[in-house]
């Protein structure tokens, strides 16, 4: 069938939407026509092949919207569903079936290779265009997903706000929820306010933690990290990180998260922390030459460094819940949330990778 996509095709040059040929759903499979799709950093280390996929490639990966057919020997999902698209993953190998999808064996050839056992999805004048991204590819108008990573929403949510629980929220809220899993009363600090971070802060609330710092660069994402739960907040850039979460907490913190990658703020994430303390690292790091940290910080103090892939979740029922929170205005998404028309997806890279907007998500069908 004929669609509109955004094509990424080169780190250098802008993306543009050209008319593409999709195959049917093969499979297991469900053709979605997608109404909205979130953009993540993920989508911009693809495009600046930080993430080595090869170009040219439809990206995106919070994709959202109504399924519009289905492949053979699809049972769960039908025409007229709504679905959040999310990671893909094998559901057959230890981790798929041990509860921890996203360590699947699997994982890179199917979200980053575009592994589909149909062969080749997207075609653009005769010529194949990588496709698959995170088993979607949603930065189109309609997009091919798994049965299994096509999760099932009630139809009268806003499309546009849940589309982000496919991957950002979702993996703030699950690092702390099911990584972390911090007893009420406690402290934890976010390093980094953007969509994984702040998902991250609210989902602390959520937790009962009655001391929630938030650590960034950007004042604009500090006074949003306040409106979503955060007690306490940091300038990283003009104070010592550490010196202040030891002043807020007296003995150190009992849980930290870096969303950053960037090592000193890794290092700074642990330093921070009280003995027997955990920390969970949620972001890939370019830098070649580790993370400076003593070790007697690390062993003298008892601590867990755990990394952690799209929030551990089990994404058919990480996402139901987050759900219910949104109902509840316990996870008030639209306070994350600024729409792009899909024709401004340009201007929406441009918007996240500045830090301007804390997430947009491009609208294909109002």
């Amino acid at each position: 069938m004929q669609i509109l996509a955004a094509i990424a095709t080169s780190p250098e040059t802008p993306f543009t939407i050209e008319e593409c040929e999709l195959a049917e759903p093969g499979p297991g499979e469900v053709l979605v026509a997608v109404h909205a799709c979130g953009i993540c950093h993920t989508d911009i280390a693809a495009k600046l092949r930080h993430i080595p996929v090869p170009l040219p490639k439809v990206l995106g990966h919070e994709g959202a919207g109504v399924v519009e057919r289905v492949g053979p020997g699809v049972t769960t999902l039908a025409p007229g569903d709504h679905v959040v698209m999310t990671f893909g993953s094998c559901g057959v190998c230890e981790h798929c079936n041990d509860g921890h999808p996203s360590y699947c064996d699997d994982f890179t050839a199917i979200n980053f290779g575009g592994k589909r056992d149909a062969g080749e999805a997207i075609r653009r004048e005769g010529a194949t265009i990588g496709a698959g991204f995170f088993a979607q590819s949603a930065f189109a108008t309609f997009a091919l997903a798994s049965e299994r990573n096509a999760i099932r929403i009630d139809k009268d949510l806003p499309l546009h706000l849940m589309a982000p629980l496919g991957c950002g929220v979702l993996t703030g809220v699950g690092t702390v929820l099911r990584v972390l899993k911090p007893s009420a009363g406690t402290s934890l600090v976010v390093f980094g306010a953007g969509a994984v971070g702040l998902g991250a802060v609210m989902a602390a609330k959520l937790a009962g933690c009655t001391t929630v710092i938030a650590v960034d660069i950007k004042e604009g994402r500090l006074q949003k990290a306040l409106e979503l739960g955060a007690t306490h907040v940091i300038q990283g850039g003009q104070l010592d990180a550490v010196a202040q979460i030891m002043s807020i907490t007296g003995t150190g913190a009992h849980f930290s998260v870096d969303t950053t990658g960037v090592p000193d703020v890794v290092a700074q994430s642990i330093a921070c922390l009280r003995k027997r303390g955990s920390t969970a690292q949620v972001a890939l790091s370019s830098s070649k030459d580790g993370y400076k940290l003593a070790p007697n910080i690390f062993v003298g103090r008892g601590l867990q460094v755990r990394g952690v892939v799209e929030g551990d979740a089990v994404p058919s029922s990480l996402i139901p819940q987050m759900v219910a929170f949104y109902r509840a205005g316990l996870l008030p998404l639209e306070k994350i949330v600024q729409t792009f028309r899909f024709d401004q997806i340009n201007e929406a890279m441009h918007a996240i990778a500045s830090g301007e907007v804390v997430k947009p998500v491009l609208v294909m069908k109002s």
